[in-house]
C-alpha cells in the first residue's frame, strides 16, 4: 500500500484547483438517513477523473504583513518596574486580608476577583494557603455549615471544589426556594455557579441548578435587581456559567465589569489592566513567530481547498494556556491545530475514498492513548461543534451531526434534540470535575486545565455557528480585543 507523508506540504493529495463537476458519477458513499444527502467526499468517475468538492471558505482576515507589524512585548519591557511594584502591592494586600479569618467571605471574594481578573497565576501559593486555611476553619467540620450564610456556602463550595477540595453537596441540602423565599441575589448567583461543579449522582446540585436558573431569570426579567453590577453578573452567568468560560476571555469581560463596582480596589484594577496588556504583547510575539512558520509552508497557496486559519488556531492554543511561561507550548499547539485543520478538510471536503483509506493508516500510526479529562473535554468540543455547525455542514454534504442523529433515533423535534445535546455537555463537565478533584499533582493540574479549556474554546467558537470556518463580526471583535487592541 502506498504511503502518504504527513510532513509533506501537499499531504499526498493533488493541489490542483477542483475541476468542474461532471455527470455520470458512478461511485460515491451514501449514508443511512431519512432524507437524501449530497455526495459526502471527492469521487471518481468512470473515466477516473477525480471530482472534488469545495467548502468555499473565505480567505484569512489577517495578512502576513499585518501580523509582522504587531508591537509584541514592548509594553512588558517598558512597564516592567511598574508591573513588579503593583504585583508586590497586591501580594501585600492578600497577606493583610489573610492575617485574620474572621471574615472568610471577604477573603473568598478577593480570591474570586483575582481569578476572574486574570492575575491569580501570580499568586498561586498565596491563594492555595488562603483556601487551605478557610477549608480547615469553616468547611471541613460539617457542624460549621449551619452557621454560614448562603453566599459563604456557595462561593466557598465553588472555589474549593475548583481547587480540588471535595466539599459534599449536602452542604446545600436544607436550601429551598419555596415561593421565592431567598432574597439574597448574590448568594443565589453564587449558588447557581456552584451547582455546575457537580459530579455524577449529585441530585441536590442538579435540582439547585434548575431552581436557581429559574429564579435568576425571573428576577432579571422583572427588573428586580437594582444593583447594576449584580445585574450584569447575573445576565453574564445565565448566558454561560463560569465553569464553561475561558479564563483569558473572562478576564477581558470582567476587567470592564469590575471597574463599575462600588467595592472596586483601584490597585487591583490597575494591575489587572497592565498585566492583561503585557500578556497580550507576549501573545503577539508568539503569533508573529508562528505566522512566519505558516508562511514558509505556503499551504494557503498549495492547498487552496483548506481553511487558512492560523490566527484562529492560535486563539485555541492561547485559550488552552495564556500564561507567559507557555510560549513554546502555544506556538507548537498552534502548528498542530493548523495542520489538523488541513487534515480535517482533506477528510471532509477533498480526499477520495481510496486516498482517505491510505491516509487514515498514517494517522492511526501516530495516535496516543488519551486521559479521561481529554476525552471528556473532547466530547464537550465535539458536541458544541455539532450544535453550531450542523446546518451549514449538512448543506454542503457532510454526514449528520449529533442533533440530527438524535432526532432520527427518537423522533423528537430539533429544539428538544438540541436541549438533549446540551444536557450531555453538562454530564461531560461532571466527569471533568470529578477527574480534576481527584488530581493532586500540580503539574497534572496544569495539564487538566489546558485540556478543559479546549472544550470551553469549542463552546466559545461554535455557540453562534461556525466561527472558525466563517468568523462573524462579533468573533472578529473578540480577536481584535484579545490579540491586537490593548486595554486603554
Amino acid at each position: 500500500m502506498a504511503s502518504i507523508s504527513i510532513s509533506s506540504p501537499t499531504l499526498g493529495f493533488s493541489s490542483a484547483s477542483p475541476p468542474t463537476r461532471r455527470r455520470h458519477v458512478t461511485g460515491f458513499r451514501k449514508i443511512s438517513y431519512s432524507r437524501s444527502q449530497p455526495a459526502m467526499m471527492a469521487v471518481t468517475t468512470d473515466a477516473s477523473v477525480v471530482i472534488r468538492r469545495t467548502a468555499h471558505y473565505p480567505p484569512s482576515e489577517w495578512s502576513y504583513d499585518f501580523l509582522q507589524s504587531l508591537a509584541g512585548n514592548t509594553m512588558g519591557e517598558k512597564h516592567q518596574t511598574t508591573s513588579h511594584n503593583l504585583k508586590e502591592q497586591v501580594r501585600s494586600l492578600i497577606s493583610k486580608e489573610t492575617s485574620s479569618v474572621e471574615n472568610p467571605l471577604s477573603l473568598l471574594r478577593l480570591v474570586d476577583d483575582l481569578q476572574r481578573l486574570g492575575v491569580s497565576y501570580h499568586f498561586k501559593d498565596e491563594i492555595s494557603n488562603v483556601l487551605k486555611m478557610i477549608y480547615g476553619c469553616y468547611y471541613e467540620a460539617h457542624e460549621n455549615w449551619i452557621k454560614m450564610s448562603l453566599n459563604l456556602k456557595a462561593l466557598g463550595f465553588r472555589l474549593l471544589r475548583q481547587h480540588g477540595y471535595h466539599i459534599p453537596q449536602e452542604i446545600f441540602k436544607d436550601i429551598k426556594d419555596e415561593s421565592g423565599s431567598i432574597k439574597d441575589v448574590e448568594g443565589m448567583l453564587n449558588l447557581y455557579e456552584a451547582s455546575f461543579y457537580a459530579v455524577d449522582g449529585e441530585n441536590i446540585l442538579d435540582e439547585t441548578r434548575e431552581f436557581t436558573r429559574k429564579r435568576l431569570r425571573e428576577e432579571l426579567d422583572k427588573n428586580n435587581i437594582v444593583n447594576k453590577s449584580t445585574r450584569m453578573l447575573v445576565s453574564h452567568a445565565l448566558e454561560n456559567p463560569l465553569l464553561w468560560r475561558l479564563p483569558r476571555f473572562e478576564s477581558l469581560w470582567f476587567i470592564e465589569a469590575y471597574k463599575g463596582r462600588s467595592d472596586m480596589i483601584p490597585l487591583l484594577f490597575e494591575f489587572a489592566k497592565l498585566d492583561y496588556n503585557i500578556l497580550q504583547g507576549i501573545h503577539q510575539d508568539d503569533l508573529k513567530l508562528t505566522s512566519r512558520w505558516w508562511a514558509s509552508l505556503n499551504w494557503d497557496k498549495k492547498l487552496e481547498f483548506a481553511r487558512d486559519r492560523m490566527v484562529e488556531s492560535f486563539m485555541w492554543s492561547m485559550a488552552a494556556n495564556h500564561e507567559p511561561q507557555f510560549s513554546i507550548q502555544r506556538r507548537n499547539v498552534t502548528k498542530v491545530i493548523s495542520m489538523v485543520n488541513v487534515v480535517d478538510d482533506v477528510y471532509d471536503v477533498y480526499g477520495t475514498l481510496d486516498e482517505l483509506e491510505r491516509f487514515t493508516e498514517v494517522v492511526r500510526s501516530i495516535e496516543k492513548e488519551l486521559q479521561n479529562v481529554i476525552q471528556w473535554s473532547a466530547i464537550v468540543l465535539r458536541l458544541a461543534d455539532d450544535l453550531g455547525t450542523a446546518s451549514a455542514e449538512l448543506a454542503r454534504g457532510d454526514v449528520p451531526k449529533a442533533v440530527q442523529c438524535y432526532m432520527h433515533e427518537t423522533g423528537v423535534s430539533e429544539e428538544k434534540a438540541r436541549a438533549y445535546i446540551k444536557s450531555l455537555i453538562i454530564e461531560a463537565y461532571k466527569k471533568i470535575t470529578k477527574e480534576r478533584m481527584a488530581c493532586k499533582s500540580p503539574a497534572l493540574q496544569v495539564f487538566m486545565e489546558c485540556a478543559s479549556n479546549l472544550g470551553r474554546m469549542g463552546q466559545f467558537t461554535y455557540e453562534r455557528g461556525d466561527m472558525f470556518g466563517s468568523p462573524d463580526d462579533l468573533y472578529k471583535d473578540h480577536q481584535m480585543s484579545l490579540l491586537f487592541n490593548p486595554i486603554s
